[in-house]
């Protein structure tokens, strides 16, 4: 089973999915979806795209390089079935799969806490130039208990 990129979007096209489009010069697009296709025909690139990952990478937001991409490469040279490579072969490709994952995170974790960081320096320069906004509460001491003894007098009164 080939498992095919979509030309536009770079999701997978499984078999029986999607939308083929050849060229008058014999070039090959793959479309998983009708969305797809429309944007490539409507002549849209898919950088500009938010929902693409060719936005999500042009935008710093995924890995852009990464020694696990080497993996997905397509080869197209046919190899003999060996029972043991192609056991050695799925173990590695489920490997490969922690590694990826184990990298994202830590990528999106450090991606995002400099997020955090740039929140606050913003707060604190917010917070810095509105100073006269912000108001002080000011209670009396005295006159919150004077408040607080007075519904407890009435309800002995009732009683």
């Amino acid at each position: 089973m080939r498992v095919e990129k979509c030309y536009f979007c770079s999701s997978p096209c499984y078999p029986g999915h999607g939308v083929g489009f050849v060229r008058n010069d014999g070039s090959l697009f793959r479309f998983c979806r009708s969305k797809c296709h429309k944007n490539f025909k409507a002549k849209r690139n898919p950088r500009k795209m938010r929902w693409t990952k060719a936005f999500r990478k042009a935008a710093g937001k995924e890995m852009t390089v990464d020694s696990t991409f080497e993996f997905e490469k397509r080869r197209n040279v046919p190899v003999r079935y060996d029972r043991e490579m192609m056991e050695t072969t799925v173990r590695a490709i489920k490997r490969v799969q922690e590694v990826r994952a184990k990298r994202e995170r830590a990528f999106v974790r450090n991606r995002v806490q400099g997020k955090v960081q740039k929140e606050k320096e913003e707060a604190m320069k917010q917070v810095q130039t509105g100073m006269d906004l912000l108001k002080v509460p000011t209670i009396k001491k005295k006159q919150s208990i004077k408040v607080a003894a007075k519904p407890a007098q009435n309800r002995m009164e009732v009683d």
